[in-house]
C-alpha cells in the first residue's frame, strides 16, 4: 500500500524539542516534495513548512521560522521536521504530505497524507 507513515509526536514541556519523521511506504520520495501541516483545536489546518525535490529549497511559515527545520533523506525515503523552542501554541495534530513546494508560498497540489500525530506542548 502506498502511504506516508508519520511518527515522533508526543508530550513535551515548553522550550523543549521534538523530531517528527515522515517515511514513504510503497514508493520513494525522489520525485515528490514534502510538506508539514498542523491543525490546532478549533482552528483551520495550516501549512508550516515544505522542501522541494528539484533544488532542495525550503519554505517556513512565519510562526515557526528560526525554530523548526525541515530536511529529507532520499536514500531512506524519509522527511523530518526538527522542532525546537516549542511553545504551547505549537500544540496541534501534525501531518506530512506530498505535493509541490515553492519557497514563496509553501506546499501545493497535495496528493498523499500521513495519518497525523499529536504534539502537545504543556507543563
Amino acid at each position: 500500500q502506498v502511504q506516508l507513515v508519520e511518527s515522533g509526536g508526543g508530550l513535551v514541556q515548553p522550550g523543549g524539542s521534538l523530531r517528527l519523521s515522515c517515511a514513504a511506504s510503497g514508493f520513494t520520495l525522489d520525485y515528490n516534495a514534502i510538506g508539514w501541516f498542523r491543525q490546532a483545536p478549533g482552528k483551520e489546518r495550516e501549512g508550516i513548512s515544505c522542501i522541494s525535490t528539484s533544488d532542495g529549497g525550503t519554505y517556513y511559515a512565519e510562526p515557526v521560522k528560526g525554530r523548526f527545520t525541515i530536511s529529507r533523506d532520499k536514500a531512506k525515503s524519509t522527511a523530518y521536521l526538527q522542532m525546537n523552542s516549542l511553545k504551547p501554541e505549537d500544540t496541534a495534530v501534525y501531518y506530512c504530505a506530498t505535493g509541490g513546494c515553492t519557497v514563496e508560498a509553501g506546499l501545493y497540489e497535495y496528493d498523499l497524507w500521513s495519518q497525523g500525530t499529536q504534539v502537545t506542548v504543556s507543563s
